[in-house]
């Protein structure tokens, strides 16, 4: 029920895109113009104004003012004229048409009336492209993507913030791409990729900071709460969310001030104080009813139903959740409608009505199968690559581009020489040769240029289509590593208390984890291959081979042993005895043997294993050399008198043990940029011992999260947690 909860209640905070009005009044003087206005774009633009102003406290009235608006600058009540260019009379007046309508779509989106408001940005956005002004269409696309998110077509609304991101890049305006980062985090948060989000926000909030928009900063504080919730860490959660309420408080924002409410209640039912949800979720109820928002409202009802069930009142929680159901169905809401439709099945099955929690949960599972298939998250990862793809291909045709400018240049200056030179021909016919020269070679650059043109245009549908296949090979290849990896919860059928924090830097992975289970011994591995990427992944299908040959068909559980085999079995594939090889590649590896029977662990390796017992942390540092390696490493260290040697710890009451590839240590970031280092992981471990496996899980995510920042990840992540 919890996670189920928290997931329709906490709010995204997205924020919309509008044009700066050229002067900032009060609502007062704004009333008092609008009284000696004539109906002209003066009195155009102070409705707009006015609108903009109330539009978190009454979206009601801006639209009125919209429409008054509309009526002024345009001589038929219908908006199907507005795309007529001599209706519309000058570019200020369509621009101005083009601002009205954007806010007009931005009004009905606080509404929940998601088609009126598509509608309305689709007029404007033809409006500014005919215009071709940059952050119109900008406006536009990153208002379209808000509404694709909030109906749950992912793929569609990342493609749209994807290209407002480019646009406000390309601008190199950081008023414009604050918001774009903020949007994109909140795509990665529906999809459940806490890391990627916190990326994103953490960016926005640091440009917001430096440009001293405090509804900016707000707006980041509540999404970074809401990600610190999911992952459970509630002091910080409310850290956030309180920061961000005084900030709208100060503001005036209605609609921030309802949405913080509502996630402070979140934590305090995630904390199990029950009487403060409820007055915090009846709050913000109040609030999102004054302002007439339809999807606040459903999302308000839902909580307190999910409350009323955990609390025992079932024919309270009924009653709000089949208004939720009705009103997320109205609005087309299918996110909020799927969670609904769980927590409704969810009722039905506590009070012992099987037959209809069996149609609600039906309903929750088709909505989920539309919401996350495969092929969503496969479009949303072509969505990132293809933004990427196009960066590069820009600064390509710029060079392209430039190029081709020296051409035309050198064109123009031939030009110049051959009607020159036809001047003169009458006085010097002598040069009537040269100018036939001349008239060949710009004949050849005309030539020349056309062609390049024409391989510009190849090249560029080879680079799509590479990109369709090169997405489309390595997702298939992410699918094949991620089924021969254990699921945690398989893993823990061995060892019920342990924890696998894997986070790899590119969709497939260099590092990898293996498990196995021979009488009373369990064998654990921690494996980092050669790079990352798809190299690594190869790499580390080979490691995964040759450990299932060794441990489950051989039977070999001396952890030293198993890496003599695994290093001489690295070797024979990749050919790496002979001179000349190929290949280099290795792994560096920390393996462990939980002996049961004798109540003793046995450990091999290079990469190091760390031993919490008693309060105290010690590291049993490896050996100097991996798995593999041929070259010099095989001339230096005969892999076949190559010796690894096995530690044996005697297990203790209360003893973790941790396994980790050196991704988690070598990130870097802070304020210094430096790495994490592996005095802060030895503190993050202490500090944390007392909490249960998956508590020091999540801490060990939100720890490499905040420390890697607006960096790069820079490697694959892997850190294996066992309470023995």
């Amino acid at each position: 029920m919890k996670n189920k909860f928290l997931f329709i209640i906490l709010n995204a905070s997205f924020i919309f895109h509008s044009f700066c009005f050229s002067q900032n009044r009060t609502i007062d003087s704004l009333l008092t113009l609008l009284k000696t206005d004539k109906a002209d774009t003066n009195k155009v633009k102070h409705l707009n104004e006015l609108g903009w102003a109330l539009m978190y406290q009454n979206p009601d009235t801006s639209i009125i003012l919209g429409n008054q608006a509309l009526a002024i600058i345009t001589p038929i009540p219908s908006l199907e004229f507005s795309m007529n260019k001599e209706v519309e009379g000058s570019e200020g007046i369509r621009s101005l048409l083009a601002t009205t309508l954007g806010n007009q779509g931005v009004y009905y989106y606080f509404k929940a009336d998601y088609l009126r408001a598509l509608d309305y940005y689709l007029k404007e956005l033809k409006i500014e492209e005919e215009l071709k002004n940059k952050k119109g269409i900008l406006r536009c696309l990153g208002n379209i993507g808000i509404v694709y998110c909030i109906k749950g077509d992912y793929p569609k609304a990342l493609d749209y913030l994807f290209k407002t991101l480019s646009i406000a890049e390309e601008l190199g305006d950081k008023n414009l791409i604050a918001p774009q980062l903020c949007n994109i985090g909140n795509i990665y948060t529906q999809q459940n990729d806490y890391p990627k989000a916190l990326n994103y926000f953490f960016k926005a909030i640091k440009m917001a900071e430096k440009l001293g928009d405090k509804n900016g900063i707000a707006i980041q504080l509540g999404n970074i709460g809401n990600i610190y919730t999911r992952q459970g860490d509630y002091p910080k959660a409310l850290d956030c969310f309180f920061k961000a309420l005084k900030i709208a408080e100060k503001l005036g924002d209605k609609s921030g001030i309802a949405r913080y409410l509502g996630n402070i209640g979140v934590v305090y039912y995630s904390q199990k104080n029950y009487p403060k949800t409820l007055d915090y979720f009846f709050k913000s109820l109040k609030l999102y009813e004054e302002l007439g928002d339809k999807n606040g409202i459903a999302q308000r009802l839902s909580g307190i139903g999910a409350l009323y069930t955990t609390t025992g009142k079932f024919i309270e929680a009924e009653h709000y959740l089949k208004r939720a159901i009705a009103l997320n169905d109205t609005i087309g809401n299918m996110d909020d409608l799927r969670e609904s439709e769980e927590l409704i099945s969810q009722l039905y099955d506590t009070t012992g009505r099987f037959k209809e929690a069996l149609i609600h949960y039906k309903k929750a599972i088709a909505l989920k199968d539309t919401l996350f298939s495969q092929e969503n998250k496969k479009q949303l990862i072509r969505k990132e690559m293809n933004f990427e793809f196009d960066k590069k291909e820009a600064a390509t045709k710029a060079e392209h581009d430039k190029e081709i400018a020296v051409a035309e240049a050198e064109k123009k200056k031939q030009q110049i020489i051959i009607w020159s030179v036809i001047a003169g021909l009458l006085l010097v016919i002598v040069f009537s040769g040269f100018v036939f020269r001349s008239l060949r070679i710009t004949r050849k650059q005309k030539n020349i240029i056309e062609l390049q043109k024409n391989e510009v245009d190849k090249q560029k549908e080879i680079v799509e289509k590479q990109k369709e296949k090169i997405v489309d090979s390595i997702t298939y290849a992410q699918r094949i590593q991620q089924s021969i990896l254990m699921e945690e919860s398989e893993v823990q059928n061995y060892l019920p208390e342990c924890f696998i924090y894997f986070q790899p830097k590119d969709i497939v992975s260099g590092d990898f984890y293996w498990c196995s289970k021979i009488d009373d011994k369990i064998i654990l591995a921690a494996v980092d291959c050669t790079g990352h990427g798809v190299p690594g992944a190869f790499m580390s299908m080979i490691g995964n081979t040759l450990l299932n040959q060794i441990v489950n068909e051989k039977h070999i559980t001396k952890p030293s042993e198993i890496l003599h085999y695994l290093n001489l079995g690295v070797y024979e594939a990749l050919h790496q005895k002979k001179d000349g090889a190929l290949s280099d590649d290795g792994m560096d590896i920390a393996l462990c043997c939980i002996d049961q029977e004798n109540n003793e662990v046995q450990y091999s390796g290079q990469n190091s294993l760390y031993v919490l017992s008693d309060g105290k942390i010690e590291v049993i540092k490896g050996d100097i050399y991996g798995i593999g390696g041929g070259g010099m490493i095989a001339k230096i260290h005969d892999p076949l008198k190559k010796v690894f040697t096995n530690h044996v710890i005697p297990i203790k009451e209360g003893m973790s043990i941790y396994l980790s590839t050196d991704g988690y240590m070598d990130q870097f970031g802070g304020n210094d940029r430096k790495k994490f280092g592996t005095q802060k992981f030895k503190d993050l471990l202490l500090n944390n011992r007392h909490q249960d496996m998956q508590k020091q899980k999540q801490k060990i995510a939100i720890a490499h999260t905040e420390w890697k920042g607006s960096s790069t990840q820079v490697d694959d992540v892997l850190v294996i947690g066992i309470k023995l």
